[in-house]
């Protein structure tokens, strides 16, 4: 079994993605990244896929609102929020849908993090979910709470985590806000890259990583 992300991003590679594997969607800020990764997961739950969204900006109720408007007759028992926001201390709750939300202390609390994506993975497994897609949005905001050798190893350690789930993995980041170095060490730890511009008014994309030789940049 394999992934199709293309439908929101018409390339040949993203219609054959192996579980596990884990993709940085890089651009400057308000370049549409988070909303490239959610359509990907929202296509995942039109197929009754599972979808787990970590967030370090928008509150849980905030994504999940959100979510509701791209799928319609949403199944929230096959849905999770990673809500890192740092609100309060670790703790979870299941909403009146159905969907599971476990708060995390502060986007530098790793491990709260590891726990909150490893409880919501179990979830949805538990309600017949048994591959899915995971968005995290950002890992620059992670950034500023820990070091990049840190987020590195988050990165790495949820890529073997997915791997064991099933699962497909989609990290943003903010291309302008790291130095080259952060962004070369950050990229190591995946599979392939999105890399998103914006030119003249025009938001573009291009694929690295996953097909070989990058593609060209294409409209979106």
């Amino acid at each position: 079994m394999t992934y199709d992300l293309s439908a929101p991003l018409e390339f040949d590679a993203l219609e054959d993605v192996r579980p596990g594997s884990n993709i940085l969607v890089s651009g400057p800020a308000m370049s549409g990244k988070a909303d490239l990764c959610i359509s990907m997961l929202a296509d995942g739950s039109r197929r009754g896929e599972g979808a787990v969204v970590m967030t370090t900006g928008d509150r849980a109720d905030e994504v999940l609102d959100d979510y509701r408007t791209r799928v319609e007759d949403l199944d929230e028992s096959r849905v999770a929020v990673v809500d890192c926001r740092g609100e309060g201390s670790r703790s979870d709750e299941r909403t009146a849908e159905g969907a599971y939300v476990y708060h995390v202390s502060s986007p530098g609390d790793l491990t709260g993090i590891g726990i909150g994506i490893t409880k919501g993975l179990e979830t949805l497994a538990n309600n017949g979910a048994e591959e899915g897609r995971f968005a995290l949005d950002s890992l620059s905001t992670m950034l500023t709470y820990t070091d990049r050798k840190t987020v590195f190893k988050l990165c790495h350690v949820l890529s073997s985590r997915f791997d064991s789930a099933g699962y497909v993995g989609l990290f943003t980041i903010d291309s302008e806000a790291h130095d080259d170095q952060t962004i070369q060490v950050i990229k190591q730890a995946f599979d392939g890259m999105i890399e998103i511009r914006d030119d003249e008014g025009t938001r573009q994309a291009r694929l690295l990583g996953l097909a070989g030789q990058p593609t060209e940049w294409r409209e979106f």
